[in-house]
């Protein structure tokens, strides 16, 4: 395919790259591993650092964007982002940060029902903390913890093993492959056996739709700085399905935030939880950092999950086809799932002599593609909706092409 095809494509489907800085000069294909700056971040942030020169303390009530209930301006558009419900939606912590303490409600061993079933690719973050979770349980995380290739594997594993499997968390988007898994057929079927599922939606949350509340899921996390554009380590997400946000039953840390707003300042020494997954978060929010993640929720809420998929799926399918034509003859292969309902926006590329660092290396500074490596050999290129263009897609692939020779 021709740069006038890719150029008359971005013409008549040109996205919304006018509200995010751009980094000069190349094409940007690293959204999934961090987003780029919306330009409405710095002035709407800086507003906020204002109001605490003006008013100090006084903010918490009287700044532009009152401090105290400031959270409560991301609950609903995180909530349509994700198909949750107002209550089940809360942006708080890091995303193991979250990972964990849902776990301490929802990672319950007893008896026979003790294994943390995740995916064999997992993001380390992931193996770490459900090995840590075991470990804290008394439990030994070498067979504790099953790593399983994928849907398929964990849905054979479940009909076998079921009664022996307390936690399903799996990677809505898996990482490293891009393979979108089937969030829903897994829910239902790791409930059926008797286990608690929750999914880990760091490369899921603004790449694809999610119903999680239509889909049962007991519990998610996810990050922001992906796909969400918040910035490096910005504030995550949790869900708790409805069903057990009033369940007093469940153990939960609490803390500051962790009881009514109404009687907080009390300061009585019990606290009073909400009916809500409010009741899970701990600390007061840290009002400079949510503001980045408020900037961002508003455009995915403003431009609609469904439309963004659909560009997705044409810039993928556009990707797809060059790295098609890039790859033959070549020690390359695309691992990533042909069918548009098995991926998200990423495509990644197995390097056959494992020289994924030094790929993306060249393909930066030969030829300005900014893609990522995970060693040791696959090559991440994810055009992203908001921002990435045709021409970005038809630069990678012509990069790709000249780095990596024929053979």
């Amino acid at each position: 395919m021709s740069e006038h095809d890719a150029l008359r494509r971005d013409e008549a489907d040109p996205g919304h790259r006018d509200l995010f800085h751009i980094p000069p000069g190349v094409a940007y294909l690293a959204g999934n591993s961090l987003g780029l700056q919306p330009r409405a971040t710095v002035p709407e942030l800086m507003a906020d650092l204002d109001d605490w020169a003006r008013l100090g303390v006084e903010g918490h009530l009287e700044a532009g964007r009152p401090w105290l209930p400031y959270h409560e301006l991301l609950t609903e558009r995180a909530a349509r982002l994700v198909g949750a419900l107002p209550s089940e939606a809360v942006v708080m912590n890091s995303l193991t940060v979250n990972l964990h303490l849902l776990m301490v409600s929802f990672y319950r061993p007893a008896g026979r029902r003790t294994r943390i079933l995740i995916e064999d690719t997992a993001f380390p973050s992931d193996s770490y903390a459900v090995r840590s979770q075991a470990r804290f349980h008394g439990l030994d995380p070498d067979t504790t913890v099953v790593r399983l290739a994928g849907g398929d594997e964990v849905l054979a594993y479940l009909r076998e093993h079921g009664d022996r499997v307390a936690l399903v968390l799996l990677g809505g988007v898996n990482y490293l492959t891009g393979e979108l898994m089937d969030v829903p057929g897994v829910t239902r079927a790791g409930q059926a056996a008797g286990a608690v599922v929750g999914w880990d939606l760091a490369h899921a949350a603004g790449n694809v739709p999610l119903r999680l509340h239509d889909w049962g899921v007991d519990f998610a996390a996810w990050c922001s700085y992906k796909y969400l554009n918040g910035g490096p380590g910005a504030l995550a997400g949790a869900f708790v399905h409805e069903r057990h946000v009033a369940d007093r039953s469940l153990p939960r840390f609490e803390g500051w935030w962790s009881t009514e707003p109404a009687t907080r300042f009390e300061m009585t020494p019990v606290a009073r939880p909400p009916a809500t997954v409010d009741a899970w978060q701990i600390s007061n929010p840290p009002i400079f950092a949510m503001g980045p993640v408020r900037t961002s929720l508003e455009i995915f809420d403003r431009v609609g999950m469904d439309a963004l998929r659909a560009r997705s799926l044409r810039l993928t399918g556009y990707l797809r086809g060059l790295l098609d034509e890039v790859v033959d003859g070549r020690p390359l292969a695309v691992v990533t799932p042909r069918e548009p309902e098995r991926h998200g926006c990423q495509l990644s590329v197995r390097i056959g002599d494992g020289a994924a660092g030094e790929v993306t290396g060249r393909l930066r500074h030969e030829h300005g593609v900014v893609a990522d490596a995970r060693e040791p050999d696959v090559v991440r290129f994810a055009p992203v909706p908001l921002y990435s263009t045709y021409h970005d897609c038809w630069r990678a692939a012509r990069a790709l092409a000249a780095t990596v020779k024929e053979v």
